[in-house]
């Protein structure tokens, strides 16, 4: 699962990217710095997967992990083919949700593209080359569907009138997201059409350092433009999450957090953002070769999520043991929850919930 870092050109993508995935990639003060997408795989922070690594004491300790695509700077007139925009539109689409970077500080040795510092006008240049891709998509499967649909076909009429809705609602500047639609005609007939604007999308702030912690003017402005958006929005120091990065030392960076007034890293509150954006969720596996945490889909069952360590455990899937993340800690080991009776034995159609520890048995 892929989210993908946009923004205009100089808003602090790459640099970001960096922070969340330490890799290198180039970071200068100027457009189109970035041409391939780079791709980081990050470790999702979890308190919980300390505590069991406390209690369990394994050899290896392996953490949830999400993908982060870094993409190139979009420009007015992406959607044309401007700049490199097929290109960027193209990397886009691939993902599976958007990080979407507003540079909200104001700094004059740091060029804006458009020449003035206005987080707004960013957005809506963004979202506008987006929708008018979409609008594209919904343009060529409306032609084919109207045809089928003036020949009766009741499907085909129902699924025309939806397009018309998603095609009025993008002409009016609204994302496919922001369009009331019921589950089923979204699952139906927006979803197969992967909309870029139908993506989930977090807002990330950029703010300078004073603004760490309560953010700005601008911040403001953004909450205020995407209340109505079903969208996430975080205030994100970029620049000194980098400097923070440079430091060698938890202790050091600890220190320096304390400085700023913040208790953990902003970047760590981003990625847990993104995982969530994803619909992901993690359960555990805890023996004294490893504790790991892994990553599956909200709503799957127990055969689904043994099928995340190795296909052949959902294939012969017969049972899941299941502890409850509070019930291992409160009682300190497996041992001692099965004497306490709280340990579950769960079928194929268990939900796993956010946090389980799990043993899956199966047969081959």
């Amino acid at each position: 699962m892929k989210a993908g870092i946009v923004g205009l050109p100089n808003v602090g993508k790459s640099t970001l990217f960096n922070c969340l995935s330490n890799a290198k990639a180039q970071s200068a003060n100027f457009p189109f710095c970035t041409i391939e997408p780079n791709i980081g795989v990050v470790n999702v922070p979890d308190p919980r997967l300390q505590k069991l690594e406390e209690l369990v004491v394994p050899e290896r300790v392996l953490p949830a992990t999400v993908e982060i695509v870094d993409i190139a700077g979009l420009v007015k007139g992406a959607s044309k083919g401007e700049g490199l925009g097929n290109q960027f539109l193209g990397n886009i689409r691939e993902t599976d949700a958007i990080l979407h970077v507003l540079r909200c500080f104001d700094n004059d040795n740091i060029v804006h593209v458009d020449g003035s510092v206005d987080p707004i006008r960013d957005k809506e240049t963004i979202d506008m080359e987006l929708q008018l891709k979409d609008l594209e998509t919904v343009d060529k499967k409306l032609d084919k569907v109207k045809r089928a649909a003036r020949t009766g076909n009741k499907e085909a009429q129902k699924e025309e009138a939806i397009l018309q809705s998603l095609k009025d609602g993008l002409e009016s500047g609204t994302s496919v997201r922001a369009i009331e639609l019921s589950d089923d005609d979204h699952a139906e007939f927006v979803k197969p059409l992967q909309f870029i604007t139908d993506k989930p999308v977090m807002y990330v702030c950029n703010v300078d350092e004073d603004a760490a912690v309560s953010g700005n003017e601008y911040v403001e402005k953004v909450k205020a433009a995407v209340a109505n958006e079903n969208a996430e929005v975080v205030v994100l120091a970029v620049g000194t999450e980098a400097d923070i990065t440079e430091l060698e030392t938890y202790e050091e960076r600890q220190m320096f957090l304390e400085d700023l007034g913040l208790s953990e890293p902003g970047s760590a509150k981003l990625i847990r953002g993104a995982y969530k954006l994803l619909d992901l969720e993690t359960y555990f596996t805890a023996g004294v070769k490893e504790v790991r945490a892994w990553t599956i889909p909200v709503g799957a069952t127990a055969p689904q999520a043994a099928g995340v360590i190795h296909t052949d455990f959902e294939k012969g899937f017969i049972r899941a043991e299941v502890i409850a993340y509070d019930d291992y800690v409160n009682f300190g080991s497996e041992t001692k929850v099965k004497e306490a009776g709280k340990m579950r034995v769960e079928g194929k159609d268990y939900i796993v919930k956010d946090g389980d520890v799990m043993h899956f048995r199966f047969n081959v």
